[in-house]
């Protein structure tokens, strides 16, 4: 199986005709049981790592009927209204947790945002179980690429493995206007330079060090739990795969969504 990381950018992505959706439903499209040519298996089992689910140590969900989970607020009715019921995994979950020595979540979490807001548009029939594992807030940004390795097997039984973040998320310095010839802020698009760089030049260990970067890190992540997702799906990838990014335009003078495909050529 490929390795995913989406920028996922605002909820309002999830139901909006726009370049990220179209985007996430041809890929979706590639899933189709080809194998060759850029197309894909159709996944056994897919573990998303989203930006919003944040936890002590490492946990992955284990209901058999994960909810949907709209964590935000202000947004119209028909956001609210969405609801992606993929069936999880009890016995994956199980089986994962005790390969990797995490906790198994029966009850309090289920699909966040990060993860049905990409799935339903790639996986619109919600047929393909799904599972979600956390984001270990008290590990160093080192631990969670290690961390991604350690997934990078689950590629080989069929489980399609997609962080779900940003490559640039500061709410409070983006420009929401609907201009599109607004400039890039030069910071912005120093940090997506320093993402595409190591991922074009192989060196995907050198991604956990972002925060030597200093103020442009800071700019670029005020806090850090949106760039996280990569460094799982860059840990989860190897020497057999070619990366691909799309949706490489940074907007809103800082907003960078770039997503990258690891596949095997």
């Amino acid at each position: 199986m490929p390795v995913l990381f989406l920028g996922h950018g605002s909820p309002m992505n999830a139901i909006l005709d726009n370049v990220y959706r179209r985007s996430w439903q041809a890929l979706g499209c590639r899933f189709d049981g080809q194998a060759t040519g850029g197309h894909f298996p159709v996944p056994q089992l897919i573990i998303c790592v989203s930006a919003h689910w944040l936890t002590h140590g490492w946990a992955i969900t284990g209901m058999a009927k994960p909810r949907t989970i709209h964590d935000f607020g202000g947004f119209p009715q028909e956001l609210f209204n969405q609801q992606y019921p993929a069936p999880g995994s009890p016995e994956a979950s199980l089986d994962i947790a005790s390969q990797l020595g995490i906790a198994v979540d029966h009850d309090q979490w289920g699909l966040d945002h990060g993860a049905w807001s990409v799935l339903k548009p790639m996986f619109p029939e919600a047929n393909i179980p799904v599972v979600q594992l956390s984001l270990n807030w008290d590990a160093p940004p080192a631990a969670h690429y290690e961390f991604g390795k350690k997934l990078g097997y689950l590629r080989d039984l069929g489980v399609l493995i997609v962080g779900s973040g940003q490559l640039v998320h500061n709410l409070r310095l983006m420009d929401r206007s609907a201009s599109s010839l607004l400039p890039v802020d030069s910071w912005a698009q120093e940090f997506d330079d320093f993402v595409a760089g190591h991922i074009a030049a192989g060196s995907l260990d050198q991604l956990a060090n972002f925060q030597e970067l200093g103020q442009v890190a800071k700019l670029a992540h005020p806090t850090y739990e949106h760039y996280l997702p990569l460094l799982y799906a860059a840990g989860a990838s190897d020497e057999r795969d070619t990366p691909e990014s799309f949706n490489t335009e940074i907007i809103a003078k800082n907003m960078a969504l770039r997503s990258i495909i690891w596949k095997v050529t």
